[in-house]
């Protein structure tokens, strides 16, 4: 009994420690700087690529990841990148709606690609839609986070963009397991993201090539 024990404490271990690294690894900053380098580099070359990927990294990316990393020194509450507690995500989520929008208008002054505009723009519509319903209830924010990214890629690129989906299964269980959100917040985020984003880029990329400049 204690070695049947003992091997069901390894394998629990095991799965914890993949589990963890899953939510790690696809953390919506993360998938987010790598959907827009793609799309980026698909649109640009030489300089203007690099500079229009340092504004959506810096905005979508480090800009939040930094005010997160603040406002969880200044509470005093230790820096966990899930923000486990419903209520403590609001202020976040302001703050990365803001930078969103920001990030938005500094590509829009830089005349950066109109998906690439729309995309940051989508975000903040996003992120601040996710605000109102965290009000009422804790939905998961990595599946959003690779659900929305995955449609965009899916636009830009075909079907080859549905290669960043395959993350979609293993990071709904990783979170469901680590007890992080229920099976049904976990498959809510990824349709909010599927839904929202298709329907961002329907409304604003009608009739606009997605290679043009704004």
């Amino acid at each position: 009994m204690r070695m049947n024990n003992s091997r069901v404490t390894a394998g629990d271990s095991k799965k914890r420690r993949w589990a963890v690294l899953i939510s790690n690894v696809t953390i919506p900053p993360i998938i987010a700087v790598f959907m827009f380098s793609l799309i980026n580099y698909s649109l640009l070359r030489g300089f203007p690529f690099f500079a229009v990927t340092f504004i959506t990294t810096l905005f979508a990316a480090i800009v939040p990841l930094s005010v997160l990393l603040i406002w969880e020194t200044r509470t005093n509450a230790k820096f966990d990148l899930d923000i486990p507690a419903r209520t403590d995500r609001n202020h976040p989520l302001l703050v990365a709606s803001a930078s969103y929008l920001i990030g938005t208008v500094v590509l829009v002054a830089v005349h950066a690609p109109v998906l690439t505009t729309v995309v940051m723009l989508g975000y903040c519509a996003g992120t601040l839609f996710l605000f109102f319903i965290n009000l009422y209830w804790k939905i998961s924010i990595h599946a959003m986070g690779i659900a929305g990214p995955t449609t965009v890629l899916v636009f830009a690129f075909g079907y080859w963009g549905v290669l960043l989906g395959l993350l979609l299964p293993p990071v709904i269980w990783s979170r469901v397991y680590l007890k992080k959100h229920t099976l049904a917040q976990a498959i809510t985020g990824a349709i909010l993201g599927f839904v929202l984003t298709a329907i961002m880029l329907s409304l604003l990329l009608r009739c606009v090539p997605i290679n043009a400049s704004v």
